[in-house]
Protein backbone atom coordinates (compact mmCIF):
# COMPACT_ATOMS: atom_id res chain seq x y z
CA UNK A 1 0.00 0.00 0.00
CA UNK A 2 3.23 2.14 0.82
CA UNK A 3 3.90 2.77 -2.81
CA UNK A 4 0.58 3.55 -4.28
CA UNK A 5 -0.33 6.56 -1.42
CA UNK A 6 3.04 7.69 -2.48
CA UNK A 7 1.81 7.71 -5.82
CA UNK A 8 -1.51 9.44 -4.88
CA UNK A 9 0.21 12.07 -2.83
CA UNK A 10 2.45 13.16 -5.95
CA UNK A 11 -0.82 13.27 -7.98
CA UNK A 12 -2.26 15.29 -5.17
CA UNK A 13 0.39 17.67 -4.77
CA UNK A 14 0.55 17.91 -9.01
CA UNK A 15 -2.94 18.43 -8.69
CA UNK A 16 -2.25 21.54 -6.41
CA UNK A 17 1.01 22.83 -7.37
CA UNK A 18 1.81 22.17 -11.18
CA UNK A 19 5.04 21.73 -12.83
CA UNK A 20 6.54 23.66 -15.40
CA UNK A 21 9.48 23.65 -17.70
CA UNK A 22 12.05 25.96 -16.53
CA UNK A 23 13.19 25.84 -20.34
CA UNK A 24 10.04 27.14 -21.45
CA UNK A 25 7.13 27.27 -18.91
CA UNK A 26 5.00 24.63 -20.17
CA UNK A 27 3.11 22.67 -17.88
CA UNK A 28 3.54 18.98 -17.14
CA UNK A 29 7.47 18.75 -15.90
CA UNK A 30 10.06 20.51 -14.61
CA UNK A 31 12.05 20.04 -18.05
CA UNK A 32 9.67 19.25 -21.11
CA UNK A 33 10.14 16.31 -23.16
CA UNK A 34 10.94 19.09 -25.96
CA UNK A 35 13.64 20.49 -23.22
CA UNK A 36 14.81 17.68 -22.42
CA UNK A 37 15.66 16.61 -25.63
CA UNK A 38 17.95 19.79 -26.41
CA UNK A 39 19.72 19.81 -23.63
CA UNK A 40 23.34 20.55 -24.50
CA UNK A 41 25.29 17.04 -24.18
CA UNK A 42 28.82 16.43 -24.15
CA UNK A 43 30.01 14.38 -26.32
CA UNK A 44 33.14 12.11 -26.69
CA UNK A 45 36.71 12.41 -27.81
CA UNK A 46 37.01 13.61 -24.11
CA UNK A 47 40.25 14.75 -22.31
CA UNK A 48 40.42 11.20 -19.72
CA UNK A 49 41.48 13.39 -16.68
CA UNK A 50 38.73 16.79 -16.89
CA UNK A 51 36.21 15.63 -18.99
CA UNK A 52 36.83 18.50 -21.54
CA UNK A 53 36.06 17.61 -25.06
CA UNK A 54 38.50 17.83 -27.63
CA UNK A 55 39.87 16.50 -30.19
CA UNK A 56 41.80 13.26 -29.38
CA UNK A 57 40.83 11.67 -26.49
CA UNK A 58 44.40 12.31 -24.62
CA UNK A 59 45.06 14.92 -21.75
CA UNK A 60 44.45 17.92 -22.71
CA UNK A 61 47.12 20.90 -22.26
CA UNK A 62 45.68 22.12 -19.06
CA UNK A 63 45.50 18.57 -17.36
CA UNK A 64 48.68 17.82 -18.27
CA UNK A 65 50.43 20.45 -15.55
CA UNK A 66 47.42 19.42 -13.39
CA UNK A 67 48.59 17.28 -10.52
CA UNK A 68 45.31 15.97 -10.03
CA UNK A 69 44.43 13.24 -7.19
CA UNK A 70 41.19 12.43 -8.31
CA UNK A 71 41.11 9.85 -11.40
CA UNK A 72 38.76 11.76 -13.32
CA UNK A 73 35.79 13.95 -13.31
CA UNK A 74 32.83 13.53 -16.49
CA UNK A 75 29.73 14.83 -16.96
CA UNK A 76 26.29 14.09 -19.46
CA UNK A 77 26.04 18.41 -19.79
CA UNK A 78 27.55 21.49 -20.26
CA UNK A 79 27.00 23.78 -18.38
CA UNK A 80 24.46 25.92 -20.39
CA UNK A 81 20.99 26.76 -21.39
CA UNK A 82 18.02 24.77 -19.98
CA UNK A 83 20.45 22.57 -17.86
CA UNK A 84 22.26 25.67 -15.97
CA UNK A 85 18.29 27.18 -14.93
CA UNK A 86 17.15 23.72 -14.32
CA UNK A 87 20.62 23.68 -11.39
CA UNK A 88 19.94 27.30 -10.36
CA UNK A 89 15.92 26.39 -9.40
CA UNK A 90 17.30 22.99 -7.62
CA UNK A 91 19.90 24.18 -5.64
CA UNK A 92 19.09 28.09 -4.78
CA UNK A 93 15.37 28.15 -5.04
CA UNK A 94 13.92 25.19 -2.74
CA UNK A 95 12.83 23.10 -6.04
CA UNK A 96 14.09 19.81 -3.86
CA UNK A 97 11.63 18.04 -6.24
CA UNK A 98 13.50 17.92 -9.25
CA UNK A 99 16.00 16.01 -7.84
CA UNK A 100 14.53 12.50 -9.06
CA UNK A 101 14.45 13.71 -12.98
CA UNK A 102 17.75 15.21 -12.32
CA UNK A 103 19.13 12.60 -10.72
CA UNK A 104 17.13 10.09 -13.44
CA UNK A 105 20.16 11.93 -15.91
CA UNK A 106 22.68 10.88 -14.01
CA UNK A 107 21.38 6.96 -13.63
CA UNK A 108 21.22 7.05 -17.32
CA UNK A 109 24.50 8.22 -18.30
CA UNK A 110 25.96 6.32 -15.77
CA UNK A 111 24.52 3.28 -17.12
CA UNK A 112 26.01 4.10 -20.49
CA UNK A 113 28.93 5.32 -19.36
CA UNK A 114 30.16 3.05 -16.59
CA UNK A 115 33.03 4.34 -13.92
CA UNK A 116 35.02 1.98 -11.48
CA UNK A 117 32.85 2.63 -8.19
CA UNK A 118 31.84 0.75 -5.21
CA UNK A 119 30.25 3.62 -3.23
CA UNK A 120 28.64 6.69 -3.83
CA UNK A 121 29.88 10.05 -1.94
CA UNK A 122 28.10 13.47 -2.45
CA UNK A 123 30.27 16.70 -2.17
CA UNK A 124 29.35 17.57 1.68
CA UNK A 125 28.05 21.48 2.33
CA UNK A 126 29.66 23.11 5.76
CA UNK A 127 27.33 23.39 8.39
CA UNK A 128 27.17 27.03 8.22
CA UNK A 129 26.01 26.77 4.00
CA UNK A 130 23.52 23.83 5.33
CA UNK A 131 21.97 25.42 7.64
CA UNK A 132 21.05 28.23 5.06
CA UNK A 133 19.80 26.30 2.38
CA UNK A 134 18.21 23.56 4.82
CA UNK A 135 19.71 20.44 2.05
CA UNK A 136 22.29 19.56 0.35
CA UNK A 137 21.90 19.06 -3.53
CA UNK A 138 24.38 16.89 -4.37
CA UNK A 139 23.64 14.65 -1.59
CA UNK A 140 19.55 14.47 -3.09
CA UNK A 141 21.74 13.62 -6.47
CA UNK A 142 23.61 10.85 -5.19
CA UNK A 143 20.12 9.43 -3.13
CA UNK A 144 18.29 9.44 -6.53
CA UNK A 145 21.48 7.43 -8.05
CA UNK A 146 22.03 5.38 -4.90
CA UNK A 147 18.41 3.91 -5.81
CA UNK A 148 18.54 3.63 -9.69
CA UNK A 149 22.70 2.00 -9.26
CA UNK A 150 21.98 -0.21 -6.20
CA UNK A 151 25.74 1.30 -5.36
CA UNK A 152 25.19 2.43 -1.13
CA UNK A 153 25.39 5.92 0.01
CA UNK A 154 28.36 7.21 2.69
CA UNK A 155 27.43 10.74 3.05
CA UNK A 156 28.52 11.30 6.42
CA UNK A 157 32.22 10.24 6.16
CA UNK A 158 33.54 13.21 4.26
CA UNK A 159 32.76 16.50 5.11
CA UNK A 160 33.45 19.88 5.04
CA UNK A 161 35.43 21.64 8.14
CA UNK A 162 36.05 24.91 6.52
CA UNK A 163 33.52 27.26 4.95
CA UNK A 164 34.43 28.48 1.68
CA UNK A 165 33.82 31.47 -0.65
CA UNK A 166 31.76 30.13 -3.32
CA UNK A 167 34.22 28.78 -6.55
CA UNK A 168 31.78 30.77 -8.80
CA UNK A 169 33.37 33.95 -7.18
CA UNK A 170 36.91 33.07 -7.07
CA UNK A 171 38.60 34.66 -9.97
CA UNK A 172 40.43 31.54 -11.72
CA UNK A 173 41.77 27.56 -11.07
CA UNK A 174 44.84 28.98 -9.43
CA UNK A 175 42.30 31.01 -6.73
CA UNK A 176 39.96 28.08 -6.59
CA UNK A 177 42.34 25.49 -5.90
CA UNK A 178 43.44 27.64 -2.83
CA UNK A 179 40.35 28.26 -1.34
CA UNK A 180 39.26 24.05 -1.03
CA UNK A 181 42.55 23.50 0.03
CA UNK A 182 42.21 21.57 3.32
CA UNK A 183 38.00 22.41 3.23
CA UNK A 184 37.63 19.15 3.89
CA UNK A 185 38.55 15.95 6.10
CA UNK A 186 37.77 12.31 6.20
CA UNK A 187 35.70 11.34 10.08
CA UNK A 188 36.95 7.82 9.98
CA UNK A 189 38.69 4.99 7.81
CA UNK A 190 35.59 3.66 6.59
CA UNK A 191 36.09 3.58 2.76
CA UNK A 192 39.62 2.45 3.03
CA UNK A 193 40.16 0.46 0.03
CA UNK A 194 37.04 1.80 -1.70
CA UNK A 195 36.40 3.07 -5.57
CA UNK A 196 34.74 6.07 -4.63
CA UNK A 197 32.62 8.14 -7.14
CA UNK A 198 32.21 11.39 -5.82
CA UNK A 199 28.58 13.32 -6.75
CA UNK A 200 28.07 16.87 -6.97
CA UNK A 201 25.88 19.43 -9.44
CA UNK A 202 28.32 21.10 -11.71
CA UNK A 203 32.07 21.36 -12.07
CA UNK A 204 33.65 24.04 -12.89
CA UNK A 205 37.63 23.85 -12.18
CA UNK A 206 37.84 20.66 -11.08
CA UNK A 207 39.34 22.24 -7.94
CA UNK A 208 36.73 21.54 -5.35
CA UNK A 209 36.06 17.45 -6.39
CA UNK A 210 40.12 16.96 -6.69
CA UNK A 211 40.35 18.52 -3.10
CA UNK A 212 37.81 16.16 -2.00
CA UNK A 213 39.96 12.71 -3.59
CA UNK A 214 42.88 13.79 -2.18
CA UNK A 215 41.28 13.95 1.81
CA UNK A 216 39.45 10.53 0.59
CA UNK A 217 42.69 8.87 -0.62
CA UNK A 218 44.78 10.26 2.45
CA UNK A 219 41.73 8.05 4.11
CA UNK A 220 42.50 5.21 2.36
CA UNK A 221 40.55 5.25 -0.59
CA UNK A 222 41.29 3.22 -3.55
CA UNK A 223 40.36 5.48 -6.22
CA UNK A 224 37.99 7.94 -6.70
CA UNK A 225 35.91 9.55 -9.58
CA UNK A 226 33.52 12.59 -10.14
CA UNK A 227 30.43 12.61 -11.79
CA UNK A 228 28.71 15.98 -12.04
CA UNK A 229 25.27 16.68 -13.90
CA UNK A 230 26.60 19.48 -15.58
CA UNK A 231 30.47 20.72 -16.62
CA UNK A 232 31.58 24.47 -17.09
CA UNK A 233 33.57 23.87 -20.57
CA UNK A 234 36.33 26.70 -20.95
CA UNK A 235 39.01 26.06 -23.70
CA UNK A 236 41.20 27.14 -20.51
CA UNK A 237 39.93 25.22 -17.54
CA UNK A 238 40.41 21.40 -16.41
CA UNK A 239 36.95 20.64 -15.45
CA UNK A 240 34.51 20.61 -10.60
Amino acid sequence: MLPQLTKLKGIALDLLFPRWCVGCGREGDFICPACLKSLPHINPPLCPRCGQPQLNAVICPVCVGWQASIEGIRAPFKFDGVIRRAIHEFKYNNLRAMAALLGQRLGDYLAANPLPAEVLVPVPLHRKRLRERGYNQSRLLALELAGLSGLPLVDDCLVRQRCTTPQIRTPDVDERRRNVADAFACRDRRLEDRAVLLIDDVATSGATLDACARTLKEAGASSVWGLVLAKEIKESAPGG
